[in-house]
């Protein structure tokens, strides 16, 4: 087996890191890890929101929906993904949010992997810009 090869199942390995798939958070000798993208398997049940808005974003997103209803938000404008395949991009300096309308499966890429993002447990209220 060649360790540079990682076979795997987005719904099952999702799972086990907060959806992450690849990024910066794997270990080094993880072909998964990577400097420069992330990918993020996202099952949200209805009525599931990000805690808090990130403000002063570093990177590049594409977010796209595989199914249900998903709304981004971002200042001033609010983007519900509804069709299959629907998809936005926001790019450095795009403070955000998002909330699942219904249960849903999306996609997310960003780019470059960089820390810091994470919402920490305690953190209970959502924001607004």
């Amino acid at each position: 087996m060649n360790d540079s090869v990682y076979v795997g199942n987005a719904g099952k390995d999702a799972a086990l890191d907060r959806g992450w798939l690849l990024g910066h958070f794997k270990d080094a000798g993880d072909p998964r890890h990577s400097e420069a993208v992330e990918i993020k398997w996202g099952v949200h049940p209805g009525g599931d929101e990000r805690s808090q808005w990130v403000k002063g974003e570093k990177r590049t997103a594409l977010l796209v929906l595989i199914s249900g209803r998903f709304r981004v938000e971002f200042p001033g404008r609010s983007v519900v993904l509804d069709q299959q395949g629907d998809y936005v991009v926001w790019g450095r300096n795009v403070d955000h949010s998002w909330f699942a309308e219904e249960e849903s499966v999306v996609l997310t890429v960003r780019w470059p992997s960089v820390p810091g993002y994470a919402v920490t447990e305690q953190a209970q209220v959502r924001p607004q810009p």
